[in-house]
This record gives C-alpha cells, structure tokens and sequence, in this order.
C-alpha cells in the first residue's frame, strides 16, 4: 500500500493549505516512511505554516514598504552587460525596480530568455538553427544590393550559399521581401519582378523620374526582414547549466512562441505587460514577482518574497496590471487625504471638495495625518469601560 494513500486522512485533516497537502503527499509518494518519521514531518510542517502566519491587525502594508524600501536605498544604478557582446545589455538596480513598479509598457531595454526543448537544448548546431528562426535578419545578409540609377531599379542577388547555411530557401526570401516592404515597412510605391532562375528580384518604383524615390526604394529593401522575428534585434547563444539557452535583445513572446523548438514553459520576457497581454494576469503577477526578487537579489539585497508577493497582487487584483504610483493604486484609493498625500496634493484636494466626498479614516495615512491612533494593531481594538449599578 503506497505511503501517500496510508496517511492520507491524517494529510487531509491537518490545518494547512491544500497546495501543501498536495506536496506532502508527493513526498510520501516517493519516500520510505516510518509513522514516527511522519508524525514528525507533519509537526515540523504544521509548526512552521503557523510561525509564518501574520498576526491579526498587522500593518502588512506598511511592513512591506518599509521592508522594500529601505534596502532600496542602498541599489545603485547600473547596467549589465553579456560578456563579449557589447550590443546586448540589460537595466538593473534601482532603474529595473522603478519599472517594474511603474508597470511600463516597455521596459527601457526588452529581453528574452529562450529555453530550448532537449532535442534542440542539447546541440549546437539545432539552437543555432532556431536562433536564426527568431533573430530578425535584413534582405542585405543574404546577398548584393545593388541600385541600377540607368533604369531606375534596385536588382537583389540572392546568395544560395548563405541560404543553405541559415536553412530558409531564396524563393521563401524573394516572396517575402515585398510583401515585408508593404506590411511592415508601410512603402508602396514600387512593383517588383522575381527572376527565380538566378535568384535575382527587381524593385522598381512607380514615379521613374525621382531619384529621390529610388533611393528611398533602396533604403527598405535593405533593411527588410525576410527571416526571424522583427522585434528581436539579436540572439547570443550560450551553453549554462548543460544547455543552450537564448538570449534576446528584443521582445516578442507570442511570435517566440509559435517557433519549433522554444520550451514555452519555461521560456520568459522582461516585458511584463506582454505576458499579461499573451498568458493573462496570473502570469504578470509572477512575473513581477520573479523580475523583482531578481533585481534585488542580483544587488545582494535580501527581501523576504512575501512583501513583493503582497505589492504584486495589489498591483493584479483588479485583472489588469496596474502602477503603483498615483495614476494607479495610490491615485485610485477611497480615501481623499490618502490620494493628497501622495502626490498633486491640491488637485486631490479641489477635486473632492467639488465632489463633496467624505472621508471614513479608516486607512493608515489619513488617521496620521489628523492625529490619531492608526486603526490596526493596539488601534483597532475598542475598550468600552461598563458600569455596573448595584442592586
């Protein structure tokens, strides 16, 4: 009889959270237990889940600001750079910590880090061949531009050798490229002739008078996209842990995702907004979870994960990834001396005087700033002093 269905209406009875009944029962699964062995274990857990629980009335909010922002102090500011590759590099420090509070759209510098399934994760040559299906590669790497100002026309020679090497076929290139032009580039002043026999395409514009428009013509044939992703500028390979991974300067998850290959679990962008649009709040809650104890631990700082856990479900409660800063939680309080002490104090001010609103003090901050005792902690409890006539 399996340990884990042996003790499972003892696993079932404790006072804990389901998610931790779950792994002790994985546990059980995989161990040889004694009963002695698993009376201890389920005191050790029990005990443990109770000396972490937080005390009734605990200013959690305050404590975790305090616990954020003081460490905070010592972060500097800097950027890192992937050795040998002076292109990629990645905001840090207390720049990356603002972002990530602020919910940015865009983080200052966008990146990916691609993990591989096994078959692709173990050789080489495989990542190499998906990294060329990610990192966006411009029409000039495959082969000679050359601008024909006698008739008016820019002439590609495709060269098959390079083809082969970034395994993608002229024809695939020659088809793309207009079409990129249009799509992408948004250029649609030219007509184009594929000569597939010497994997060769004309581009020629429509006003043949204007220099000025071959040149332009010139410019986007250059620089199109005929293969890899647009967004993502470049891909350094590298071999840790007994893997390749990638390594993006760039961001675009749900194209990254469609490529073969790519472990869409465990692969991960920087663009917390993105993940929220592409795999939902959840996911942007761990991932500004993730992002922040990263930043802080890659500085030495030590932050108990709880307090960054309780900022990040603020900031996803409502299923949207909201700042923390006043055109976000703080500017959208109840409470009108709340919203006044964070920022645009007299605009918070005016605003609720026009819409008569009234304030509860019910929060810290409000309670602070008229004087009296904070209602959580000692605070919240009210002593009512009876007396008792005598009969």
């Amino acid at each position: 009889m399996p340990l884990a269905d042996k003790y499972d209406k003892k696993v079932e009875a404790a006072d804990l959270p389901q998610k931790t009944k779950d792994q002790i029962r994985k546990f059980l699964s995989e161990k040889e237990v004694t009963d002695t062995q698993f009376k201890q274990i389920l005191e050790r857990v029990l005990n443990e889940y109770k000396s972490t629980r937080i005390e009734a009335c605990e200013a959690v909010g305050v404590i975790a600001a305090q616990s954020i922002g003081e460490p905070g102090t010592q972060m500097t500011m800097r950027t890192f750079h992937y050795a040998g590759v002076a292109e990629i590099n990645v905001t840090l420090g207390l720049p990356r910590l603002i972002e990530i509070m602020d919910a940015r759209k865009e983080p200052s510098t966008p990146t990916m880090t691609v993990f591989l399934e096994p078959e692709y994760g173990n050789d080489r040559d495989k990542a190499r061949e998906v990294s060329w299906q990610i990192e966006a590669a411009p029409l000039h790497e495959f082969g000679d531009i050359t601008t024909d100002m006698e008739n008016m026309q820019v002439v590609v020679h495709i060269n098959t050798k390079v083809c082969d090497k970034r395994k993608i076929s002229p024809m695939a290139i020659m088809e793309t490229a207009p079409k990129k032009i249009r799509d992408r580039r948004h250029y649609r002043d030219f007509e184009h002739e594929i000569d597939e026999a010497n994997a060769a395409i004309i581009f020629i514009p429509k006003d043949k008078e204007s220099y000025q428009n071959l040149f332009q013509l010139a410019e986007h044939v250059r620089n199109v996209i005929v293969q890899g992703i647009d967004d993502i500028l470049r891909v350094v390979v590298r071999k840790e842990t007994g893997e390749y991974i990638l390594y993006t300067e760039g961001s675009n998850l749900k194209d990254v995702f469609d490529v073969a290959g790519v472990d869409t679990t465990r692969t991960r962008t920087n663009n917390i907004s993105e993940i929220a649009s592409v795999l939902g709040v959840e996911a942007a809650r761990n991932a500004i979870i993730h992002e922040a104890v990263s930043t802080l631990n890659e500085q030495g700082i030590l932050v108990d994960v709880r307090h960054l856990m309780l900022v990040s479900d603020m900031m996803c409660m409502e299923g949207e990834v909201k700042q923390i800063g006043r055109h976000g939680i703080a500017g959208e309080k109840e409470s009108v001396l709340s919203r006044a002490a964070f920022e645009v104090t007299v605009n918070h001010l005016l605003d609720a005087a026009v819409a008569n609103e009234v304030d509860e003090l019910s929060g810290v901050t409000e309670n602070v700033i008229v004087g009296q005792p904070i209602q959580l902690g000692t605070g919240d409890v009210k002593l009512v002093a009876v007396r008792q006539h005598d009969n």
